[in-house]
């Protein structure tokens, strides 16, 4: 392995003491432990655009594709879902939230396309992830699951 890591900017830096012997290429998939399956497929596949690359039956999940990623779902009453405990809630999440990348990022369009499907848009602010400061957008899923729109960077760097 190399004594050097990539940076964001497609650099690379000395790899310093401690740091894994890999390289951390990006996210492969998240899971979310849903009450109502249909109505999750509904919400990632119509509104976000996702759409279902497989399901395993016999686990209870569905695996939907989201660019280069996964969002899989589970069904709180699955075999997989009863395994993780209480389902999601308003006083308890699964995760904090999950990010997903999206271009182009225009807020009114956005905007008129989320309220159609009756989902409420959030406010817009210049946050940083992994391609470096750029628009985002929080929402919630049917199961009030937080999910991040995010647009592409207007800036680089921390």
């Amino acid at each position: 392995m190399s004594a050097e890591r990539a940076r964001g900017d497609g650099g690379t830096v000395p790899r310093g003491p401690g740091e894994p012997a890999f390289r951390l290429l990006g996210l492969d998939h998240v899971v979310l432990r849903v009450t109502d399956v249909e109505r999750a497929i509904a919400f990632y596949c119509g509104v976000l655009g996702c759409h279902e690359e497989r399901r395993i039956e016999a686990l209870g999940l569905i695996q939907l594709r989201a660019g280069a990623s996964l969002i899989d779902l589970v069904g709180v009453d699955s075999a997989l879902g009863r395994a993780g405990g209480a389902a999601p809630s308003d006083t308890g999440r699964n995760v904090d939230h999950v990010c997903l990348r999206i271009d182009p990022f225009d807020e009114a369009a956005l905007r008129t396309h989320l309220e159609a499907q009756g989902v409420e848009p959030g406010d817009v602010a210049q946050r940083y992830g992994a391609d470096g400061h750029g628009p985002s957008m929080y929402i919630r899923d049917p199961d009030g699951n937080v999910v991040e729109l995010k647009g592409p960077p207007t800036r680089t760097g921390s």
